[in-house]
């Protein structure tokens, strides 16, 4: 096999390396099928960790003077937390692509930033 991760022969389901003792095996979770492999072979798979994530690794943010592609608007929008005239405009696709673009602003002079779905 040289070190390559196998399919099962039964089933076409990948194959998961099992240490019986000494014995390295290849294993079928789908139908069972077992086969004896090489150490090599069974280092070939890597195990990967799930990493959690938190309520925080969501938030996206967005930390630049000014964001790529935004324009200014005077005197349309005003700001709701210092009210000045004056805010920077954007538009990204946040959410699925059947949905609106989101449309986000920023103060210039506090740089608070918020947004509105269309």
């Amino acid at each position: 096999m040289s070190g390559r991760i196998k399919f099962c022969p039964r089933c076409g389901s990948i194959m998961y390396p099992k240490r019986d003792g000494a014995r390295y095996l290849l294993v079928c979770k789908s139908c069972g099928y077992s086969e004896e492999a090489s150490r090599e072979d069974h280092q070939a798979y890597r195990m990967r960790v799930t990493v959690e994530k938190g309520p925080r690794d969501k938030i996206v943010v967005i930390d630049d003077e000014t964001p790529v592609g935004a324009q200014v608007l005077k005197g349309s929008v005003t700001c709701p937390k210092c009210g000045h005239d004056e805010v920077y405009f954007w538009m990204m696709q946040t959410r699925s692509a059947d949905e609106p673009m989101t449309r986000f602003y920023r103060c210039k002079r506090c740089r608070y930033t918020w947004r509105e779905y269309a």
